[in-house]
């Protein structure tokens, strides 16, 4: 799940942390369109960056600095089949993706195909929901996320997930809308899939296809492609890492349906290209200033969001605001930003969980002579406690467990209400262990016990603590109601 200020949360697509060090650097130079990809020079703020990998355990990153025409960069680790980390390396882009889904549907708004304020029944009329607001549903309050799609009637998380964006508005059919559309903000991932169902739709292609020749091939991001499922395999990309307590491990990404949200994966080299193709740097492009502009405000009632991204504080106090965008799957994590005034960027790609936008952040704000904040990763001290937490209820239930026949001998003889009333403690341990996990969603209004899955990627050890609660919790309390009535019989 994504966090809105970078760090892993409980609520979006995840946006959780062995070491390996390995630092590369070469020449500076600028990407233009159709132009070899740019030279590198090492990263000023490289002690920034080895600081980051420390707090957060990311066996690969790959980061760079932008000002004006200059690129630097700084590349650490490895990735998940073994080899160091380049500018070329490819890595799962998350939601940073968003935002080549709203330009390409510029791009249609451009050629007249639809308008941004035409209601997505009339820009996709295979879309259609169990609720008449629906019909109000804008092309603009998908990209804003204002459409009144909501996590409480549309459970992005259920599984099996919707193979392909087609598929993921089929499934809207029998939904209805958790607000009325531009009443409220609410990110949700489902809006993006929408929008690349538009785009299928208007131009008949399959939407990594027109990202390709519409986007990616002008720009020249040659190493960019673009996947529907979170966890599809694509050629030349290793697996991402999960990592707790300082061990990682190369993992699969957790399934889930990426198609316009989250499913383009690329390189530094060509997230270079793409953002200083968004500072209006490249010259020429698929995109008109206006429409990039457009892209890079604000939206009515949209928190800050624009469309396909947000806008931030500035890396100081009194600094004019940042354009950005951030991005977490379970196994991967990135964030760009840049001054729409300065020329100043930074770009950070990573190969397992963390806070990339803390990092992108401190990078500019080094870059302008301010104090960063320091570099400390909360996950470090919560995982600590649950291993502690785990051992601890494990070694209680098993000796509640094998002690069982004792306390049944023991309480023979109590009555029901006294014996219910001692139990009570092991069902609530036992409920609270089956439930634990789905607190993740019920912050956001859903309930599932689909978000165990969720959590066993995001949260391995609270996973591990909550299986540990149900299963010897359960055993505990059976094995007490067993070996009592077995107690009372003899006795009787």
């Amino acid at each position: 799940m994504i966090s809105r200020n970078g760090e892993r949360t409980l609520s979006t697509r995840f946006r959780l942390p062995v070491r390996l060090a390995l630092a590369l650097s070469v020449p500076v130079g600028a990407a233009f369109i159709g132009a070899p990809p740019p030279a590198h020079a090492d990263a000023a703020g490289g002690g920034t960056v080895d600081a980051y990998q420390e707090a957060y355990g990311n066996p690969g990153l790959a980061v760079a600095v932008i000002d004006g025409d200059s690129v630097e960069t700084a590349v650490r680790g490895n990735d998940g089949d073994g080899d160091a980390v380049t500018p070329e390396t490819l890595f799962r882009i998350a939601s940073m993706s968003k935002s080549m889904t709203a330009a390409s549907i510029m791009i249609l708004v451009e050629r007249g195909e639809i308008g941004l304020d035409d209601p997505v029944a009339d820009a996709l009329p295979e879309f259609t929901m169990d609720d008449p607001r629906f019909r109000d549903m804008t092309v603009r309050h998908l990209l804003s996320h204002t459409s009144g799609l909501s996590i409480r009637t549309n459970n992005e998380y259920a599984l099996p997930p919707p193979g392909s964006a087609a598929e993921a508005v089929a499934g809207l059919a029998d939904k209805a809308l958790g607000a009325a559309p531009g009443a409220q903000y609410e990110y949700h991932n489902t809006n993006y899939s929408v929008a690349a169902r538009i785009v299928e739709f208007h131009s008949g292609k399959p939407f990594g296809e027109f990202l390709e020749t519409e986007l990616f091939g002008p720009l020249g991001m040659d190493r960019t492609t673009a996947a529907e499922g979170c966890s599809d395999p694509v050629a030349g990309l290793a697996p991402g890492y999960g990592t707790v307590l300082g061990l990682s491990l190369p993992v699969p990404e957790m399934p889930g349906l990426c198609a316009g949200n989250g499913g383009v994966v690329s390189s530094l080299d060509d997230m270079v290209r793409w953002v200083r193709f968004n500072q209006g740097a490249l010259g020429a492009g698929p995109l008109s200033a206006d429409s990039l502009k457009e892209m890079h405000t604000a939206q009515p009632g949209a928190d800050g969001h624009g469309l396909g991204w947000e806008v931030r504080p500035g890396p100081e106090e009194g600094a004019r605001p940042l354009i950005g965008h951030d991005g977490a799957l379970a196994t991967w994590t990135g964030d760009m930003s840049f001054s729409p005034g300065t020329g100043e960027a930074a770009i950070v790609l990573a190969n397992g969980a963390g806070a990339p936008r803390l990092l992108s952040t401190a990078l500019l704000a080094e870059r302008n002579g301010a104090e960063a904040d320091p570099m400390s990763n909360p996950l470090t001290t919560v995982n600590a406690v649950l291993l502690g937490l785990t051992l601890l209820a494990g070694a209680l239930l098993a000796r509640t467990a094998v002690r069982a026949r004792r306390w049944a001998v023991r309480h023979r003889e109590a009555r029901r209400p006294e014996v219910v009333l001692r139990l009570v403690p092991l069902a609530l341990v036992t409920a609270a262990g089956a439930l634990l996990p789905t607190l993740i969603g019920a912050a956001g209004g859903s309930f599932s016990f689909h978000y165990w899955v969720v959590t066993a990627w995001l949260m391995p050890l609270l996973a591990l603590f909550s299986l540990v609660c149900l299963t010897l919790g359960a055993t505990a309390l059976v094995r007490r109601v067993l070996c009592r009535r077995r107690a009372r019989t003899r006795t009787g």
